[in-house]
């Protein structure tokens, strides 16, 4: 049976009286936490997204010797609020010859491949929406509806700028997928499982216990994880499908207001996403650097915090990246691809699994420290 948030909490006495309360109707209780928690995590994760802007301007501000947003709020910390009330005044058009259906069903698309992830997100021990025995291959199959989006989004608007951009996004996001779920197979390999909280936990302990430090081959495949992350989530220096030098902002040159806002919301908010599960599958994901009762319910807000803080190291790093390295050419993107990152993801899959054999699943500590 997988662990749910719902499980988790029935082993409280609140829990009990909760269920008396509802009596037969236990099956209504059980959908109101799980929608409470959809909604509370989707409100977060939303937050954390507009923070990203303001977060992104702050830092590339700090790295250009500038300012940044400091007028709305304290410190500017309000400004994508301001920004995200100029969007929702601004006028909705849509192209008189576009496809109205896919023109608007493509940024929900966006938002849907991204909000979906987070039911398999591993947030902490207890507050995880569901740990399912697949929940790595649950992520990458649903978070592809991104692609399709953005694909749609520039099709759909019946513009050649737009479909030039929407066929770069596809291209570039099938192409990323590769490196990127080859690098996860490593993690399932080492593990022996496709579910988030089993994976965890067998890094729980200190930091040696981290999968990147398993073996060499597991530190590669963090890299290239991480890069092929960047590139599928269209992040400088990988943002060909929106080049705006060349595409007038790409494959959602149409679109306005709103519409445009989900776009750029669900681009930060996958960065999050990404960055959390390069955390849960190679950083410890939310474990203490030493062992604890899980059962203690202060300890699950313990546990998300660190979790998010090796998440927005990474986002940090992403940024960063942005704001550091020229963008690519679309030959040279693919390039990377396909010519390197492919085959090294290849080449760390095999290096996983003969060290698997070579030295019986033991780590690199293992061997040298002998525990």
């Amino acid at each position: 049976m997988n662990q749910t948030v719902v499980s988790f909490l029935s082993q409280y006495e609140f829990f009990d009286h909760l269920t008396n309360i509802f009596g037969a109707n236990s099956l209504l209780l059980t959908i109101l936490i799980f929608v409470t928690f959809s909604v509370v995590f989707v409100a977060v994760a939303a937050t954390i997204g507009g923070l990203g802007t303001y977060a992104e301007r702050k830092i590339s501000a700090d790295i250009q010797m500038r300012m940044g947003p400091n007028r709305v709020g304290p410190y500017g910390l309000l400004q994508f609020l301001a920004d995200g009330v100029k969007m929702m005044m601004k006028e909705d058009i849509m192209p008189r010859t576009a496809d109205k259906f896919l023109f608007y069903l493509a940024p929900l698309m966006c938002l849907l491949g991204v909000f979906a992830t987070l039911a398999v997100l591993p947030v902490s021990s207890g507050f995880t929406l569901t740990d399912l025995n697949v929940g790595v291959f649950y992520l990458i199959a649903i978070s592809s509806l991104v692609g399709v989006g953005v694909f749609l989004g520039g099709y759909a608007s019946n513009s050649k700028w737009s479909m030039l951009g929407g066929m770069r996004g596809a291209s570039q996001i099938i192409s990323y997928e590769i490196p990127v779920t080859l690098s996860v197979l490593a993690i399932t390999l080492l593990s022996g499982s496709m579910s988030f909280g089993k994976i965890t936990d067998l890094q729980a302990g200190f930091i040696t216990n981290w999968f990147i430090f398993h073996n060499p081959f597991a530190f590669l495949a963090f890299i290239v994880y991480f890069v092929g992350a960047m590139a599928e989530t269209n992040r400088a220096p990988f943002d060909l499908p929106e080049a705006e030098s060349e595409l007038v902002s790409g494959y959602h040159t149409e679109y306005t207001g709103m519409r445009f806002g989900f776009f750029a919301l669900a681009e930060y908010i996958e960065v999050f996403v990404v960055s959390a599960v390069a955390a849960a599958l190679f950083l410890g994901g939310y474990n203490l650097p030493f062992h604890i009762s899980i059962d203690f319910l202060p300890i699950q807000f313990v546990q998300l915090s660190i979790l998010v803080g090796k998440a927005l190291m990474l986002y940090y790093v992403v940024i960063w990246a942005r704001w550091t390295f020229p963008r690519l050419r679309v030959d040279h993107l693919m390039s990377v691809c396909w010519k390197y990152l492919t085959p090294i993801a290849i080449f760390n899959l095999v290096g996983c699994a003969v060290w698997m054999v070579a030295f019986k699943g033991q780590s690199l500590a293992q061997l040298i420290f002998g525990h």
